[in-house]
């Protein structure tokens, strides 16, 4: 893992000199948003890479994080959605919850995430919000299962085919038995070097699902001081 810092001159640095690689596109986005509005040198350029990288991809959210790259260096429209500091990986562990005893809310006014157990555990201690019910204050979110997840690995494996056959036959085997998600996490532990790959894959894609579950609602991502991928 490294990280790619809002600090945006370590972050252009970093793309300038090691190349695009396989770093995480929404993460790489959310740095060169901060290193645009940092007014970083060389960041424009880079921002433009990026944008056509991810409308060359298009996975869920790249669209959004497109426009907005577009929108940040004066090649396209400002979208019509609001900033607020929610942590896309927070969100996306609540989106991704069990449907059953998940979900959570997001405080329209700070961004903070709120899973249900917290909220469940102020109640227990008699702490809960006055003003828990008000939709103007909170963003409901309802977890929708394990099923996105399950798709990641999928398109993961199929990912690894072209490069390490046998290794994506050992994945879809773990996929074809019981406790997919345990046989598939361990088999990825024992391939150092497979786990930092699947990590990012993965990580991206919850980001990018959790940036397009705002932008349904009307919100986007403030751009963060630093992005750890």
């Amino acid at each position: 893992m490294i990280v790619l810092s809002g600090a945006g001159e370590e972050l252009v640095s970093v793309l300038g000199s090691d190349g695009w690689s396989d770093y995480p596109l929404q993460f790489v986005g959310d740095g060169l948003l901060a290193a645009v509005r940092d007014e970083v040198a060389g960041a424009p350029d880079l921002a433009r890479e990026c944008r056509r990288r991810l409308e060359d991809r298009i996975w869920t959210g790249d669209r959004e994080l497109a426009e907005a790259l577009a929108a940040a260096v004066g090649d396209g429209p400002d979208p019509d959605l609001r900033e607020l500091a929610v942590s896309l990986e927070e969100l996306a562990e609540v989106l991704e919850g069990d449907p059953v005893h998940g979900g959570g809310r997001i405080d329209r006014q700070t961004g903070e995430v709120w899973p249900q157990s917290a909220t469940d555990d102020l109640e227990f201690r008699g702490d809960e919000e006055e003003d828990e019910d008000d939709e103007d204050r909170w963003l409901y979110v309802e977890s929708e299962g394990s099923r996105d997840g399950y798709r990641d690995m999928e398109l993961f494996i199929a990912d690894v085919e072209e490069s390490d056959p046998a290794f994506a036959e050992e994945l879809s085997r773990a996929l074809g038995g019981r406790r997919p998600f345990r046989r598939f996490g361990d088999a990825v532990w024992r391939r150092p070097e497979q786990l930092t790959r699947w990590q990012w894959f993965s990580n991206d894609r919850h980001r990018g699902r959790a940036r397009h579950w705002l932008a349904v609602e009307g919100i986007t991502p403030t751009p963060p001081s630093s992005v750890i991928a």
